[in-house]
C-alpha cells in the first residue's frame, strides 16, 4: 500500500478532485497557503497496483510535472472504501506489489551512488579483484564483487530507457563504461607493480596458475550468469527482493573478467587479453538486454497518449543494438564451448583405448594412471597439442612399442596433428608398509 500527497497547482484542484472521486479515492483536503502558486494539498491511501494508473490519469487530466507527488508507504489501511478499491485494483489476480514507474525511477536513481563514491568503491573493488585473480583465492575475489556497486548504473540505464528518462539512461550507461574502464585500467596498474616486484611464476604460464583461466577462454554457459545478473536486478528493483545480493550477481559478471584484462595486459598476454575484454563486453549487453527485455515485458513504459511511440521506438533500438552486438561477439564464445565439449569426449575416449590397450597380456604390470588433453595456449580459442598419457610400471624405462601402439589407437578420435605422448612412472615397494613411492618418471612418443 502506499500514501501519497499531492500539491495541486493552482486552478487543478477540481481536476484532481474529480480524478481521485471517479476512481472511488477516499481522500482527505487541506488548502496551501505558502503563496508559492499552489492552491490545495490532498492526500490519500491507495493499492500499490493504482499508483501507476493513478498518476497517469492525472497526467492526462492535465497535472503535470509543476504538481509535486511523494509517495510514501503505509502499513494499514482501516477503510471499507479502500477495501473496495484494493479488491478492483486486485481482480485478475494481480495481488503482487508491483511497483509504479515513478516509484521505479526514485530507486534506480537512489541505487547509483554519487560519482566520488562510486569510483572510490570501485577502485578498492579492482584491487581486491587483482590481488584475489593473482593470489588465486577465490574468498578474495568474492569480497571483491561483494564491493563493487554495479547494481544501480545497469538498473538506471534501463529503467531511463523504457520511462523515457533521458537523464537516467545517460547516467547509468556512463557509469557502466566509466566503471568497467576504471578497474580495467587499475588492474593493470597493480598487476604490472606484481609483475616487477617479482610476483610472476617462474616459467609457469600466468594463467594456468591462477584464477583467471575460466576468464580468458570464456564459454556460451558464462552467458547465464548476465543474463540472469539482469533479470534478477529487475526483478529486484520491482519486487522488493534484496538488492544487495543481486549487485553481488552482476558484480560477479563484470568485476573479476575487467581485472582479468588487466593482468593479462600487463603479462603481455594479448590473446588471453581478447578473450577477458570479449567476456567483459558480452556480459555487459548480456545484463543490459536482459534487464531492458524484463522491463518491457513488465509493463513498465510510459502510457499517455503521446509517449509510447517514441519509448517503443527507443526500446527496439536499443534492445537490437544489445541482441546484434551480443550475436556477434558470442561467436567465440560458441567455438570455446564446441573446443570443451571436443576436449571432454577425446578424454573419454583416450581414456577407454588406453584401458583397452594395457588390457592386452603383453601390457602385463603397466596401469594407467592420468589421462590430460593438452592445449596451446593461444588464447582465447585453443586447439588441442597433445594427449600425454600417465602409465605406471615397476620396471623402469620405456616399453617399446606402446606410444606408436596407443597413438594408432588415438588418432583416429583426435585431430591431425596432435602428439601422443607417454609418461612412465616407476614405483617401488617400500618394505613392509604398502606404500609406493614414485623413483623414476619417463616419457616416450610415438
Amino acid at each position: 500500500m502506499r500514501y501519497l500527497e499531492i500539491t495541486v497547482p493552482e486552478g487543478k484542484r477540481r481536476a484532481v478532485l474529480d480524478v481521485l472521486e471517479d476512481e472511488g479515492i477516499d481522500y482527505v483536503v487541506s488548502d496551501e497557503t505558502s503563496g508559492r502558486g499552489y492552491t490545495a494539498v490532498v492526500r490519500f491511501p491507495i493499492p500499490t497496483q493504482a499508483v501507476e494508473p493513478l498518476l497517469d490519469r492525472l497526467r492526462r487530466a492535465g497535472i503535470g510535472d509543476e504538481a509535486s507527488v511523494v509517495v510514501l508507504n503505509a502499513e494499514t489501511v482501516v477503510s471499507e472504501q479502500f477495501t473496495t478499491l484494493r479488491e478492483r485494483y486486485s481482480r485478475g489476480g494481480q495481488t503482487g506489489s508491483r511497483t509504479s514507474r515513478q516509484v521505479l525511477r526514485t530507486k534506480a536513481d537512489e541505487l547509483t551512488p554519487p560519482f566520488a563514491i562510486y569510483t572510490v568503491m570501485l577502485l578498492i573493488s579492482a584491487v581486491v579483484a587483482t590481488a584475489g585473480l593473482l593470489a588465486d583465492s577465490p574468498a578474495v575475489v568474492i569480497g571483491a564483487m561483494v564491493i563493487a556497486p554495479l547494481l544501480g548504473p545497469a538498473l538506471a540505464a534501463n529503467v531511463g530507457i523504457v520511462t523515457g528518462d533521458d537523464r537516467l539512461k545517460s547516467t547509468g550507461f556512463r557509469y557502466q563504461v566509466v566503471g568497467v574502464t576504471m578497474v580495467i585500467v587499475a588492474s593493470i596498474g597493480l598487476a604490472m607493480l606484481a609483475r616487477i616486484a617479482g610476483l610472476e611464476p617462474a616459467g609457469v604460464d600466468i594463467v594456468v596458475a591462477t584464477e583467471l583461466e575460466e576468464r580468458v577462454a570464456p564459454n556460451l554457459f558464462s552467458l547465464a550468469v548476465a543474463l540472469g545478473a539482469g533479470i534478477a536486478g529487475i526483478l529486484s528493483l520491482t519486487r522488493g527482493f534484496s538488492e544487495a545480493i543481486v549487485g553481488v550477481m552482476i558484480a560477479a559478471a563484470l568485476i573479476p573478467p575487467s581485472a582479468a584484462v588487466g593482468i593479462t595486459v600487463a603479462w603481455g598476454m594479448s590473446g588471453a587479453a581478447i578473450g577477458a575484454a570479449v567476456l567483459v563486453i558480452v556480459n555487459l549487453l548480456s545484463i543490459n538486454l536482459a534487464a531492458l527485455a524484463t522491463l518491457w515485458i513488465a509493463g513498465y513504459r510510459p502510457q499517455g497518449l503521446f509517449e509510447v511511440s517514441p519509448t517503443r521506438t527507443s526500446t527496439y533500438t536499443y534492445a537490437a543494438i544489445f541482441g546484434v552486438g551480443l550475436l556477434v561477439l558470442a561467436a567465440p564464445l560458441a567455438g570455446v564451448t564446441l573446443l570443451d565439449f571436443h576436449t571432454t569426449e577425446l578424454e573419454s575416449a583416450t581414456e577407454a583405448e588406453v584401458n583397452a590397450v594395457l588390457a592386452e597380456s603383453r601390457y602385463d604390470g603397466l596401469e594407467a594412471d592420468e589421462v590430460e588433453v593438452e592445449l596451446d595456449g593461444d588464447y582465447p580459442i585453443q586447439s588441442v597439442e597433445r594427449i600425454v598419457v600417465t602409465v605406471s610400471s615397476s620396471e623402469p624405462g620405456p616399453v617399446p612399442g606402446l606410444a606408436d601402439r596407443l597413438y594408432e589407437e588415438i588418432s583416429p578420435h583426435s585431430d591431425a596433428g596432435v602428439a601422443v605422448e607417454v609418461q612412465y612412472v616407476v614405483t617401488q615397494q617400500r618394505g613392509g608398509n604398502g606404500d609406493q613411492q614414485v623413483s623414476i618418471r619417463s616419457a616416450d612418443g610415438p
